[in-house]
């Protein structure tokens, strides 16, 4: 009996050290299969963060960039307000620092990015910062000028990063969204900002109809310290202006820069303004102790507004997706039987989109105070 007893315990020892040995064999097959998972998903991702794609700009540039972009860099100050409505979160660094009344409206993470400054014509690029920041790819946006792909190039040497460029005018900006966005993978998001941009066209579009070309005021642009610059009837700068007003500066060789055309104030009297835009840190606050401005109809009439700043100056400068808002406002301050916006409402959610911000009434006011709020009854 005690015999058996031992025989049937060696052979369930047997079986156990067979099963155990068996579970360690599957347990190790079982390690080195999650191991080898585990490289071929490194190697998957590794792949991913390496594979490009060939990418055809507006320019007609082609152009080898990252499938898949997480880290931007803006080529200029226009560059910056477009692809920040779209990828904020990509920004590795600006190419301008914010102004100081932008604080109250950017997140901090996106306020205190680093300064690469500008890669495009004369600018300020520090080389340093733009290695530590790591950019995939520089993005120029703007008009197409006949030296564009030459430029880009000259970039792409200069700092060894893809460089593309994007066409983006008041006429383009919706198709350069929805360019932008498939480069950036965010085609969703391009496509609300995209039929924002044409809402806004079309609606400013349908305003003048009605308004009707002998409904236009006659308006000046002054901008510099003195108010003794305007910004040009035919002028890229003018575009909206011309497009809402009868703009009154006739000039002869007219200046291609945001601070317009130096006049004097024998002309601005011959022109004789119905209505004056005095761009920001400009004189709107002296017009009222000047003499000179004070013989002038518009200032007679209280018809002198100083346009909204706040990250941007709404009418331009940059010249870029500002100036819908600009659009907005202008046409409500000039017509506001024809436009009947409500504009707190409709900054809000420009500020939303462009800026993601919620804009508050007191920000809203602040914006306004000497324009829609400073308009006599």
């Amino acid at each position: 009996m005690r015999k058996k007893v031992i025989a049937v315990l060696l052979v369930i020892c047997l079986i156990m050290s067979v099963i155990v040995s068996c579970s360690k064999s599957e347990s190790a097959e079982n390690t080195t299969a999650e191991g080898k998972a585990s490289e071929k998903a490194s190697a998957a991702a590794a792949e991913n963060e390496n594979a490009t794609i060939t990418f055809t700009d507006s320019a007609g540039h082609e152009v080898e960039v990252p499938k898949k972009i997480t880290r931007i860099a803006p080529s200029g100050t226009m560059a910056q307000i477009v692809l920040f409505a779209l990828a904020p979160d990509m920004f590795v660094g600006l190419s301008s620092k914010w102004d100081s009344n932008a604080e109250q409206y950017l997140s901090a993470q996106y306020y205190n990015l680093p300064v690469l400054g500008q890669f495009y014509g004369k600018g300020n690029l520090n080389l340093e910062e733009v290695a530590k920041a790591d950019p995939q790819i520089i993005i120029d946006i703007g008009d197409s000028k006949p030296t564009i792909i030459e430029d880009m190039d000259n970039i792409m040497k200069q700092v060894g990063i893809p460089t593309i460029h994007v066409q983006a005018t008041t006429d383009t900006m919706a198709e350069a969204y929805r360019m932008l966005g498939k480069l950036l993978g965010r085609e969703k998001e391009a496509e609300i900002l995209a039929q924002y941009c044409e809402e806004v066209k079309t609606k400013t579009q349908d305003i003048m109809k009605r308004v009707g070309e002998s409904g236009k005021a006659g308006l000046l642009y002054c901008t510099g310290e003195d108010g003794l610059n305007v910004l040009a009837k035919g002028s890229f700068h003018a575009e909206i202006i011309d497009q809402v007003s009868n703009n009154l500066a006739v000039v002869k060789d007219i200046s291609s820069k945001g601070t317009g055309n130096p006049v004097d104030m024998e002309q601005i009297v011959l022109w004789n303004p119905e209505v004056i835009i005095f761009a920001p840190d400009s004189i709107y606050d002296k017009t009222a102790q000047d003499k000179a401005w004070q013989e002038l109809a518009a200032i007679k009439n209280g018809r002198c507004y100083e346009v909204p700043i706040g990250p941007y100056n709404w009418m331009g400068n940059p010249p870029s997706v500002n100036r819908y808002m600009g659009m907005i406002w202008i046409t409500q301050l000039l017509y506001p039987e024809q436009a009947q916006y409500n504009v707190y409402d409709e900054a809000a959610r420009y500020y939303k989109l462009f800026y993601h911000c919620q804009l508050t009434e007191d920000q809203y006011k602040a914006l306004v105070a000497n324009s829609l709020l400073a308009v006599k009854k």
